[in-house]
């Protein structure tokens, strides 16, 4: 039964892709759509997470909740700017480095507090 939904679902964006006019408008909206609902719960799940933790942020001293929290505006920063990094090699490169040090800060510091 779900695969009939699911199926269901992609005709029924295909229809509007091949019919509609300005088709390509409404498959850029749906797109859109989709990225929007990724990221809002992308940001719920870190919100969720930071409550779960809070007392493990507080524990830690200063100099590793500033790294630990600038990894994750890194993190953010590359979200936003992906689709401009994308254009050129050499962005793709410093991007995949970029958010490869963010997600090894975070999993340091994130180790070094469960570690106590």
């Amino acid at each position: 039964m779900k695969a009939a939904r699911n199926i269901l679902i992609i005709a029924v964006l295909a229809l509007g892709i091949a019919f509609l006019p300005n088709g390509g408008n409404f498959a850029s909206a749906v797109l859109t759509a989709i990225t929007m609902a990724f990221l809002a719960v992308l940001s719920f799940a870190v919100y969720q997470a930071y409550r779960a933790n809070q007392l493990m942020m507080l524990a830690l001293p200063d100099s590793r909740r500033l790294v630990l929290l600038a990894a994750f505006g890194l993190v953010v920063l590359l979200i936003a700017g992906a689709s401009m990094m994308f254009n050129t090699g050499l962005g793709t490169l410093a991007w995949l480095l970029l958010i490869a040090s963010a997600g090894i800060a975070i999993w340091l510091v994130v180790s070094e507090a469960k570690s106590y």
